[in-house]
């Protein structure tokens, strides 16, 4: 589901509302090893599934900052903003990864805004990402995060 907003000016009457959720999307392996390839963080409970097998999480994880990094994309999935020359991530005020996300499990994100304000560099919206799990009762990840939009 995506929630459409005509432009920047129109989202802080929008704040406290759930923009929408995502469709699930499998974590793979492929994923995790491209990950780890892109920011050098090549621990085994993330790329060595023989060792992980008899590790402590019985399998492979994804990196928590792969969960959060895939931000932009769910936002990006639930909120389409009319009339924007350009939407930045501009930063995170929280972030906690309560639970881990074993490599084959699937995902996806609620997203909330949670605040905008006009500022003089554009409109800074904050939104509350949750990252789900397929079949866990916990979040892999609770984020907010910060976009710019001008």
């Amino acid at each position: 589901m995506t929630t459409t907003i005509d432009s920047p000016a129109s989202l802080p009457a929008h704040a406290g509302t759930t923009m929408g959720t995502t469709e699930w999307m499998e974590i793979t392996q492929d994923r995790v090893n491209m990950f780890a390839d892109a920011t050098g963080d090549h621990q085994w409970i993330h790329v060595d599934p023989e060792r992980a097998a008899a590790g402590p999480f019985g399998g492979t994880i994804a990196h928590g900052f792969l969960t959060l990094s895939l931000a932009p994309l769910l936002i990006a999935e639930t909120v389409e903003v009319g009339n924007v020359s350009a939407a930045l991530n501009y930063g995170l005020n929280k972030v906690r990864f309560p639970a881990m996300v074993p490599v084959g499990k699937r995902i996806r994100g609620s997203v909330e805004l949670v605040s905008a304000q006009e500022k003089p560099v554009g409109m800074e919206t904050v939104f509350r990402v949750t990252y789900e799990v397929e079949g866990s009762d916990r979040p892999a990840c609770v984020a907010e995060c910060v976009v710019l939009y001008r």
